[in-house]
């Protein structure tokens, strides 16, 4: 058969007596050919050795340009779209996967969408991945979800968003988005669309259920375990990523799902901020100058010197346990340093590299010996949830003149961030 007119086709490869079955792709050398298993891996073929290729499924023919149902029956949902997998499918050509061009592309992909939500309005301020996103990034999809969650047309927003440093957006806008009035929902997908095991559809009609909601908080909504059941919806400064590829990569952190979202119904779990007719205020203010950093056994405390004189505001450090750093009696020790640099106004805080539980300093003498140098311990708080909310605050110059305002501001529970009731 002609394989070159099939590139992008699923297809059933016959070698004697072993069928594999993936997408045709090409080869740098013309007597070979490449095929995209269903678990994202590509294997080679010699031509000559091929017995038989049948087509599965057409996959690059050209499609029609798809135009988004509307009813007056159905709630309007806004979307924000801003890369990621969730908007991105294999390019034949290639052997990965490139971004869905236009909205409609996308959507075209998802029709069990439109069965639950009209989308009223549509925004793409960018297409990146999420690490190449920054707190300027985070900023654009602040006002432009601000702009929607104030229209009232719309009933919520979903952001669809890559998956690796989605955490860092949630807890930005959970501090960004001040009285809010309406459910933002981030969303995502592990596998890309035209994958047979992709969670980016589950993903979606979920978001656009739970965005119809009355849960007036940001948060994040994907696949609760490995299979096609239900999404969780999880509070957007408790979750982090916590598996590259398993399609329930996040997991919620000190703390409990809001709730259980289906296609068709939500079950309540947890508390949450109720719906309501506020005026969605954007502050979005942010000291790019801050760090995080994690400590580890004889690392140099001259490392700080650097984030001093490089003029950085403020650190969060990793730190073990519940709370500890190599102290005096190390032979790297950080007590004579982190208190140097705190007394030139460099603000230090602290979150704890276990990721679960909470900092009590107060229990070794170790910490009580770091307690004293004037580092703020920030409880159960994430280490990215801290590093945002550290730049947030910072941000405000009016909180940012003493350490005892930043101190008061960072342990202000403004988000859920901080958990006063652990959950094991």
């Amino acid at each position: 058969m002609e394989i070159e007119s099939n590139f992008g086709n699923l297809v059933e490869v016959e070698m004697g007596k072993e069928i594999y079955e993936g997408i045709l792709l090409p080869s740098p050398d013309s007597g070979t050919f490449l095929l995209k298993l269903e678990n994202g891996y590509n294997i080679g073929f010699n031509k000559k050795e091929v017995l038989k290729i049948k087509v599965i499924k057409k996959i690059n023919e050209k499609t029609k340009e798809f135009s988004p149902p509307f009813s007056k029956d159905k709630k309007n949902v806004a979307m924000i779209i801003t890369g990621g997998t969730i908007a991105a499918r294999l390019n034949p050509e290639k052997g990965g996967v490139d971004w869905l061009t236009t909205p409609s592309t996308l959507f075209r992909f998802y029709p069990e969408l439109f069965e639950k939500v009209n989308i009223k309005k549509i925004e793409v301020p960018f297409m990146k991945a999420s690490e190449d996103m920054d707190y300027k990034d985070w900023q654009k999809i602040a006002k432009v979800s601000s702009q929607l969650l104030n229209d009232p047309e719309i009933e919520g927003v979903v952001i669809t968003h890559g998956t690796d440093f989605l955490h860092y957006t949630s807890s930005a806008l959970s501090f960004f988005l001040r009285n809010l009035n309406k459910p933002v929902v981030l969303t995502y997908s592990q596998r890309s669309v035209d994958r047979g095991s992709s969670d980016a559809n589950l993903n979606l009609v979920c978001s656009a259920f739970a965005a119809t909601s009355d849960i007036a908080q940001v948060m994040l909504v994907g696949h609760a375990t490995t299979n096609d059941d239900f999404c969780f919806a999880m509070p957007g400064t408790k979750v982090r990523k916590m598996h590259s590829s398993k399609r329930d990569a996040f997991k919620i952190v000190n703390s409990l799902p809001i709730a259980k979202v289906f296609p068709e119904k939500i079950e309540k779990l947890s508390e949450y901020n109720l719906r309501n007719k506020n005026k969605v205020i954007l502050d979005s203010k942010f000291e790019e100058k801050v760090a995080l950093v994690k400590v580890y056994p004889g690392q140099n405390p001259n490392i700080l010197d650097y984030y001093y004189k490089e003029g950085y505001k403020g650190i969060v450090l990793e730190l073990s346990g519940l709370g500890h750093a190599p102290t005096e009696r190390a032979r790297m020790g950080w007590t004579k340093k982190l208190t140097e640099v705190q007394k030139k106004g460099l603000i230090v805080c602290a979150a704890p590299q276990t990721i679960y539980g909470r900092l009590d300093p107060l229990v070794y003498s170790n910490g009580r010996e770091l307690l004293e140098t004037g580092i703020i311990y920030l409880e159960d708080m994430l280490a990215e949830t801290a590093y945002v909310k550290l730049g947030w605050v910072l941000g405000h110059k009016e909180w940012s003149t003493s350490r005892d305002k930043v101190a008061d501001k960072m342990l202000e529970n403004f988000a859920g961030e901080i958990n006063k009731r652990l959950v094991d």
